[in-house]
């Protein structure tokens, strides 16, 4: 269901990111772990922004047997917001999961009605996590 690509020291709380993928889709999903150096390479060939990002998602054709898509989660983030925030590690991973699996499911907070967040607010609810990524972002 998860292909996991960890190129970090992080823990991959692997059974709730499946749970949490089972929840959305039956589709399987590709995540990489790294680090700021190697996300910022990414965002910058594939959306032209030049600089490190906390999470990306590439989706993929919807065609049968395909994964959903990729998921790309810097873990420099996520030790950074997981200490600043005073949550684990896990969590601000599982957060950031969730922010990237909604966007390969088509979700997107900056030109949607609320959609997003409200579902991210579900999942968090259900999960038992810490706030979301998109009540943050609005926080600040």
């Amino acid at each position: 269901m998860i292909e996991v690509d960890n190129q970090s020291d992080l823990n991959i709380p692997i059974n709730t990111l499946k749970h949490i993928t089972q929840t959305l889709t039956d589709k399987s999903v590709d995540l990489l772990v790294t680090d700021n150096r190697q996300i910022q390479e990414i965002n910058r060939e594939y959306r032209s922004i030049d600089k490190p990002t906390d999470v990306l998602s590439f989706p993929f054709d919807d065609l049968p047997m395909a994964p959903l898509g990729s998921i790309v989660i810097s873990s420099d983030y996520v030790k950074a917001v997981s200490a600043e925030l005073k949550h684990s590690e896990d969590d601000e991973l599982c957060l950031l999961y969730i922010h990237g699996l909604l966007h390969l499911l088509g979700y997107d907070h900056e030109v949607d009605d609320g959609e997003m967040r409200m579902k991210e607010q579900e999942l968090i609810e259900t999960f038992d996590l810490p706030k979301s990524l998109i009540i943050r972002t609005q926080e600040n």
